[in-house]
């Protein structure tokens, strides 16, 4: 399982134009972005050649911008598929939404693993919430990373391009630029980042697979997920393999092809394989027959999915070099995995 899903790391050789911010009254910012058309890109199409112009920018957004009036080809409105001449200079106005929601920078401890000024990858703990709601409009992520750095209040969700839920730990990567969170928003969808994740189930398993199976809300219960019908939900890939066999538990190894809500803790539950103590897919609780007390405890304590995001590989958005980071399983999963061993090698005697 290589990183970025198996595709290879593009090289890139971004143009750098020259830049000036521009504070607007509709509480948005615009960036004015100024370049010049090369002579040797005369013949070509504008949305291509202001593609390679702006890499920080997908080319669909570009294209939508051409259209809206905001990228001028020598100050003239013209069509995407426009022939440029060559030597033309260019103008590219770029809102940039700044979020107004109410959330407050607070200091709340930050486990980074990685930084620079483009990114950070960040290993959150079981228990904290990503994202201010209703219910918990403190204490979340969000917050922390406001306090980390106040510059995250001008990008969406403060720079946070996929998340977690409440329980599960493990790593996030989080953009600190609009230059960064385009590329690696890009990334997620094009299934290039590598995030690969440690789960502890019910029941042993034989041997890995791939689940494919699309998942959409529930029916009648609006709070969870499930397995869709075929032809409805979105499509939800999830590989995992067994790392290690218990006595009546197996701790797997799953990567996310796809990004669903809640995929791995549905997935695992579709095949009759529920993540320890998932209080939404875990079903009832399981003891195993004449476990060992300490087993038994930690079991009937465990109150969270016993699911960590144990490694993350992605492009830089900037360099284009890999950037891999990994964290270890949490001090209760940890536990989890020991108790769970000393009961197989009981149960063996």
């Amino acid at each position: 399982m290589n990183g970025g899903g198996g595709h290879p790391w593009p090289d890139e050789t971004p143009m750098t134009p020259h830049s000036q911010t521009e504070t607007e009254h509709d509480d948005s910012e615009r960036e004015l972005l100024e370049a010049t058309i090369p002579l040797a890109s005369a013949g070509r199409r504008f949305d291509q050649v202001l593609a390679e112009l702006f890499p920080d920018f997908s080319r669909s957004r570009l294209t939508e911008w051409v259209k809206a009036g905001d990228a001028l080809l020598d100050g003239r409105l013209v069509k995407p598929k426009e022939a440029v001449r060559g030597g033309e200079p260019v103008t590219l106005s770029v809102r940039i939404e700044v979020e107004t929601g109410e959330a407050l920078p607070e200091d709340i401890p930050l486990d980074i693993l990685y930084q620079d000024e483009d990114v950070l990858v960040v290993n959150k703990p079981a228990g904290l919430v990503v994202h201010p709601g209703a219910g918990n409009p403190r204490g979340t992520l969000v917050n922390a990373l406001l306090h980390f750095d106040a510059r995250l209040a001008g990008l969406p969700r403060a720079g946070i391009v996929h998340r977690l839920d409440k329980d599960t730990s493990g790593l996030m990567v989080v953009a600190r630029t609009l230059r960064a969170h385009t590329s690696l928003v890009e990334q997620l969808s094009g299934r290039e980042v590598h995030r690969q994740y440690l789960a502890v189930v019910q029941g042993t398993m034989v041997a890995g697979t791939t689940i494919r199976a699309p998942i959409g809300r529930h029916p009648t219960d609006r709070v969870r997920m499930a397995v869709a019908k075929e032809g409805t939900g979105r499509d939800a890939v999830t590989h995992y393999r067994v790392r290690e066999k218990f006595r009546a538990h197996t701790l797997v190894e799953c990567r996310l092809e796809t990004g669903r809500t809640h995929q791995i803790r549905v997935h695992m539950a579709h095949v009759r394989h529920p993540i320890v103590g998932d209080p939404l897919y875990g079903g009832a609780y399981r003891q195993p027959k004449a476990c060992t007390p300490e087993l038994a405890a930690r079991l009937q304590g465990f109150k969270r999915q016993a699911l960590h995001a144990e490694k993350l590989t992605f492009r830089h958005p900037v360099s284009g070099e890999p950037v891999t980071t990994e964290a270890p399983m949490p001090d209760d999963m940890q536990g989890l995995v020991l108790d769970l061993r000393v009961d197989t090698a009981a149960a063996k005697k």
